[in-house]
């Protein structure tokens, strides 16, 4: 009997194996079960739970299989059994499992489970649970929780041996959990003196394997003792018992001892009872007990238990009383601080790192606490450690000052933003919180000064999120920071440019651009004697930062300055400075671009979009460089702007002015060097007006327009085309008379012969059908009748580019209609089958599109699903007879129809179309049997294996009579295909039913299958594991039976610890090892001093000597990494095929149609490389013209070229590496005689700068 999951022989030494405790390392990195499990440690879930007894019950039985035996065999088998076996013993080792394969409670299933046959001790555990089995079976038991209890602990007084108390100890570690609390409150007494005896006798000795699954025993006993039992002085004794093991030298001991105290203080059953008290009974006693050993042990050199104590509290200190968590805390300070309870008074060294970043994560929390608390007493708090917090900041270690800036910034938004609505405006004279948040800015603009200069990165970060927290009410102390800031930004070489930008720009955020220029003005007005700037770069950040703030201000501001700049351009111009001009031309554009950002959420559209309007209007007629950044800045304002319905209305009241102007723009023609990106910037701007302008207005605009495509005079093609995109703009927003208009004057052009005009004119009606509701949906309803005839009359004389619009708005027609209009819908199946492969993306999109939704009009239709799709499928069968186009169209139609509806089509339906399908692959056309190959494919995806089990022959006898033409231009997609049904079937299956030769391609694909997996396999385990910096706590185990059996023997541990080699015993020495920090100069160290504690260091002083961090990459000698490139395209590329899910197949097919994605590109790509890569050709490139071969000529030289230098290198047995020039007779011809002194003449170049080089190097050798 092997053990569950150990790899063949020979396996092993192949792979990698997981260091001990990574072996979760390759898990998903989302584990929200995994901790929510753990947040459930010994508590009730909140919420209605589905586990019911009977359920429980139910599943007792399914697990032990009494549901699967009958009533009356399963007692007499084992009567029968019992008649023809000897008794046996717990010391009968030869047949030890007799009892254990037949054990009916599902209790003891792990060990049955995890069972391992080379351990001694799993065997004395199976040898004692049959011998206990067979007792329990000889006296007619029923193999009962409570009768494996009663005989085990009647085991446990029996034995001798310490391998048999601790198997007796684990079985009873099993069952104490399942046996019924009135059992375990009766037997209490003697139980626990059993218990208690054992662990007396078994503290003495070495052993730990029975003492561990005592202590776990008794915890559980007493967890399941109600809350009477704990008024009485024996339970608490026994409590106190366990509570002197948490203690233990021994870590298996340790660990089983904490954790039954956790599991007693949180997970007895009275705690989650209706009259549950507050705290545990015996949390008070624990309580204490902790106390005593910290008091007793803080002080001693070795504090080991000092840290076990540390470990437990780590999960009781929520289950103490409030009184008993501050003693405890008290004295954990008292004994960390030197006597000293207050954390402020102990603030570790700066070089003392651990302590130092662990009081900053306790500060933290803390103040982040007391704030939610108290709101004023946290405040209040603040700036005492805001300042003692900044002084960190000097430190010369990195994680201090990581850490200090990422506390103090966690601190600003969890307990300063929320709350500075309330507290108001900042100033310097305030009182209150407000002072507080002064104080505590002053504290970090102080890290603007050199002193912190290596820090600044950091302080930058900082100033950001308090620019964010509390810019809006506190901008009053803040200005001077911001000068300091802009000073800092003038510096030379100053190196946080970006980080002072993102700062700068919070506080443009928060305060708004009129308070940051009021402190730092731009101090740009267009009478510059010089052209430095200073403070230009302002302008990217604001626009990159303004929100929410006055639109007034950029009128009144910005638009004057732009004006002034853009006439002192003009002057320069025409004074011939074209350089000057330029400069100022550019400012005045940068002006300009913030315009989008103070239209995002202005805070006064309806009082400044009127003094702003006309200017834009010009803007956006006269100059073209502004005209896409004011159409930008309008369309933001409409949609970011006008939330409020005074916004909205003020705005909207300029549209008679704004929308001719643009209507204008669009239909000037495009000059031959523009590009068409203000165009469309025009476009999309009208559009967007038109959702906030009047319908009267939006009709009398469309009557215009619909009056201009009609005017004969207007001949010119492009501006016919431009109106009529007006007019798709204008469409959706008029009323229904308007559109019932539109609509008869742009039905004749629906027939035109200009194809341009045609898909304006079905576009047109686009926009109209497409409406969900409104005017627009209440006219195709009233014009439903008149819609179908036009677009069935109009059928015949479409065009191709009209197509895509055409079939968009039959998708929104035919989700309208109702079963009355079934003809209609079997009318257009023919047209829409053959535009599955129409030469427009769009088009086949849509026309795949309309086949879907006409199949889910059909299923509105009724009566039966399954009935409604074969009527369907019945318009659509007619094209499989057809021409050799219709038949290809018709076979993709049905192709996305099985896909779509893969749960509603019939079995018989779905066979029966496989069956034609075949009959198509004996087809002579290449598109036919693509498109039924699709079809092939989509179908072994989709259907059940059962049911395309019956037709395999079928489908693999179609596939062996392919021509060879056939099977040589589609051997791609029959390879894809061979390695689905291999999957599904088997290799010796598919091998019977194809002819020879096919054979060869299917082992190949055998051999393929393999070495992907294989190369899955050997990359998984070959993924190095990265070092952590820091080494990881050892996580403690559970009860699990995999530890159980993972674990060694007493004598083996003892061994492990005697074997720990020398550097580990050093670690351990140094670890109890504290250094003192002298004082300055002669001044000797004051121990009285409150401050004496940072003078005491858990890390010696000195130049750090840690180990070089592992990057996981080789280094060279000479120190430079060497990086080596592991891809294996053939194993990613069939992993993916193996992967490659329903939804891929279809992608897969629309691309074969030619509706491409692009997510897929790369991957055909691969696969046509393969292709390449396992059918080389048989042409040898030679000759010339197009047969030359095209390899890369070697160049002269290049195996003298160094690997890793610049220069040649000396190889042995060679010649020395000069320049040799390969004669070639080539080389005399006349015409490439300038090239070929070319290269002469760059060796001569490279030879005498070598030169200069080893003559320069000479020199420097030869100085004294």
């Amino acid at each position: 009997m092997g053990r569950s999951g150990k790899l063949p022989s020979g396996v092993s030494a192949k792979l990698k194996r997981w260091k001990k405790g990574h072996s979760s390392d390759s898990n998903p990195v989302i584990c929200r079960h995994r901790q929510a499990a753990r947040s459930r440690f010994f508590s009730r879930p909140s919420g209605k739970s589905d586990l019911t007894v009977d359920a429980v019950k139910l599943h007792n039985e399914l697990q032990s299989g009494s549901l699967r035996l009958g009533k009356s065999e399963a007692p007499e088998t084992a009567m029968e059994e019992e008649e023809v076996t000897p008794a046996f013993t717990e010391k009968s080792s030869g047949t030890f499992l007799s009892g254990l394969s037949d054990c009916t409670n599902v209790t003891f299933s792990k060990v049955q489970r995890f069972w391992e046959s080379n351990s001694a001790a799993h065997k004395e555990i199976c040898a004692v649970l049959a011998a206990v089995t067979e007792v329990i079976r000889s006296q007619g038991g029923k193999e009962t929780e409570t009768e494996y209890f009663a005989a085990l602990m009647t085991t446990m007084e029996a034995v001798e041996s310490t391998e048999s108390l601790a198997a007796v100890a684990y079985l009873l570690n099993l069952v104490l959990k399942r046996v019924p609390s009135p059992v375990l409150i009766k037997k209490f007494s003697d139980t626990s003196k059993a218990f208690m005896d054992i662990m007396s006798a078994q503290a003495i000795s070495g052993s730990t394997s029975a003492l561990r699954w005592v202590l776990s025993c008794l915890a559980t006993l007493l967890r399941k003792q109600d809350l009477e039992a704990w008024s009485f002085p024996v339970t608490l004794q026994v409590h106190h018992g366990l509570l002197s093991f948490t203690v233990h030298t021994k870590p298996k001991i340790r660990k089983a001892a904490q954790h039954g105290v956790c599991s007693i203080l949180k997970g007895s059953e009275f705690m989650f009872g209706e009259k549950a008290p507050a705290h545990h009974p015996a949390a008070i006693s624990t309580a204490k007990f902790c106390i005593q050993e910290i008091e007793k042990s803080g002080g001693s050199k070795e504090a080991t238990t000092m840290l076990h104590m540390l470990t437990l509290l780590k999960d009781l200190l929520p289950c103490f009383p409030e009184g008993l968590v501050k003693s405890c805390s008290e004295t954990l300070l008292r004994v960390m601080t030197l006597n000293h309870v207050a954390l402020y008074d102990y603030v570790p060294s700066e070089n003392d790192l651990q302590p130092l970043l662990a009081w900053l994560k306790v500060m933290e929390k803390a103040h982040i606490n007391l704030v939610r608390l108290h709101r004023d007493l946290g405040l209040g708090h603040l700036p005492r450690f805001f300042g003692t917090a900044t002084t960190c900041l000097l430190s010369p270690h990195l994680p201090v000052v990581t850490a200090a800036a990422q506390c103090l910034q966690e601190i600003l938004k969890e307990c300063v933003a929320p709350h500075m609505a309330d507290i108001g405006s900042v100033t310097s004279s305030a009182s209150g919180p407000s002072q507080y948040i002064a104080k505590m800015f002053r504290a970090v603009e102080e890290g603007l000064t050199y002193r912190f200069h290596a820090a600044w990165s950091s302080v930058l970060q900082l100033l950001c999120v308090f620019f964010e927290a509390c810019g809006r009410q506190a901008h009053p102390v803040m200005k001077k920071c911001l000068q300091s800031l802009c000073d800092l930004r003038l510096s030379p070489h100053f190196p946080h440019t970006a980080a002072l930008d993102r700062a700068v720009g919070a506080a443009v955020a928060s305060m708004g651009p009129e308070v940051v220029l009021e402190a730092v003005p731009l101090e740009i007005d267009g009478s510059e004697e010089t052209l430095d700037f200073p403070r230009s770069w302002l302008l990217p950040v604001i626009r990159d930062h303004v929100r929410e703030t006055r639109l007034g201000f950029f009128t009144a501001y910005f638009l004057p300055l732009a004006t002034t700049l853009k006439r002192k351009a003009m002057d320069l111009a025409q004074a011939g400075s074209t350089v000057e001009s330029k400069i100022y031309d550019t400012l005045q554009w940068q002006i300009w671009t913030l315009l989008p950002g103070f239209c995002t959420r202005p805070t006064d559209v309806a009082a400044a979009f009127k003094g702003l309007a006309r200017t834009l209007g010009t803007a956006i007629s006269e100059r073209p460089d502004l005209r896409v950044t004011v159409c930008q800045a309008l369309r933001t304002l409409i949609t970011k702007g006008c939330e409020a319905e005074a916004d909205r209305a003020e705005v909207s009241r300029f549209a008679k002015n704004f929308l001719p102007i643009l209507f204008n723009l669009y239909g000037q023609p495009v000059a031959a060097g523009d590009t068409p990106a203000p165009r469309r910037a025009v476009l999309e701007t009208i559009k967007t007006y038109l959702t906030i302008t009047e319908p009267q207005l939006v009709n009398s605009f469309l009557e215009k327009a619909s009056e201009k495509v009609l005017d004969p005079s207007s001949s010119d093609f492009t501006s016919r085309l431009s109106v009529l995109d007006l007019v798709v703009a204008l469409a959706p927003h008029a009323d229904e008379a308007a559109i019932s208009k539109l609509y008869s004057t742009i039905r004749p052009y629906l027939e035109s012969k200009a194809h341009g005009v045609q898909k304006k004119a079905y576009r047109v009606l686009e926009e109209v059908c497409a409406s969900p509701q409104g005017p627009g949906a209440r006219f195709v309803q009233s014009h439903l009748d008149d819609l179908k005839k036009t677009l069935l009359d109009s059928l015949r004389s479409t065009s191709s580019p009209a197509k895509r619009p055409r079939l968009k708005c039959l998708i929104h027609i035919v989700k309208k209609l109702s079963a009355e209009h079934e003809e209609f819908i079997s009318a257009l199946v023919p047209e829409v089958i053959l535009c599955t492969k129409e030469v427009s993306v769009g088009a086949r999109k849509n026309a795949f599109a309309l086949l879907v939704e006409m199949g889910h009009a059909f299923l509105r239709f009724g009566p039966n699903q399954e009935e409604a799709l074969q009527r369907y499928l019945v318009l659509i069968y007619p094209g499989l007879v057809g021409a050799v186009t219709m038949v290809s169209c018709s076979i993709l139609a049905l192709t996305h129809l099985l896909f779509e509806f893969k749960g509603l089509m019939g079995t018989s339906t779905v066979e029966q179309l496989l069956e034609n399908v075949c009959l198509l692959l004996a087809s002579r056309t290449r598109d036919v049997v693509k498109s039924a190959l699709g079809f092939i494919k989509v179908a072994v995806v989709v259907m059940d294996v059962v049911c395309l089990a019956k037709h395999v022959q079928l489908v693999m006898g179609a596939i062996g009579k392919l021509s060879d033409d056939m099977r040589r231009h589609f051997r791609m997609k029959l390879r894809n295909l061979f390695t689905k049904f291999i999957r599904k079937f088997g290799f010796e299956l598919v091998k019977k039913l194809l002819p020879e030769e096919y054979h060869k391609v299917l082992v190949n694909i055998r051999k393929a299958e393999s070495r992907a997996k294989k190369h899955r396999a050997l990359n998984q385990a070959s993924v190095e594991e990265e070092e952590e910096e820091e080494e990881e706590p050892v996580q403690g185990k559970g009860d699990s039976i995999e530890e159980i059996l993972a674990d060694s023997e007493d004598e083996e541990d003892e061994e492990e610890e005697r074997s720990r080699g020398k550097e580990q015993r050093r670690l351990a020495r140094q670890r109890s090892r504290a250094w003192l920090k002298e004082g300055g100069g002669d001044e000797p160290l004051n121990f009285l001093d409150p401050k004496v504690a940072q003078r005491v260091l858990a890390t010696q002083p000195g130049p750090g000597r840690g180990k070089k961090k592992d990057h996981g990459f080789k280094v060279s000698a000479d120190g430079r990494l060497i990086i080596r490139e592991e891809e294996d395209a053939n194993a990613k590329m069939e992993e993916e095929e193996g992967a490659k899910g329903e939804d891929e197949e279809m992608v897969d097919l629309m691309e074969d149609v030619g509706v491409k994605s692009k997510k897929h590109q790369k991957l055909k790509q691969k696969e046509a490389d393969d292709e390449e890569l396992e059918m080389p050709p048989q042409y040898q490139a030679g000759g010339s013209g197009i047969h030359r071969p095209v390899a890369k000529k070697t160049i002269p030289g290049a195996e003298y070229k160094a690997k890793k230098a610049k220069g040649d290198v000396k190889k042995k047995g060679r010649l020395d590496p000069y320049a040799y020039i390969p004669l070639n007779r080539t080389k005399l011809n006349r015409r490439k005689k300038m090239k070929l002194q070319g290269q002469f003449k760059g060796l001569v170049r490279a030879a005498q700068r070598g030169s200069q080089v080893g003559h320069k190097l000479r020199r420097k050798d030869r100085r004294p």
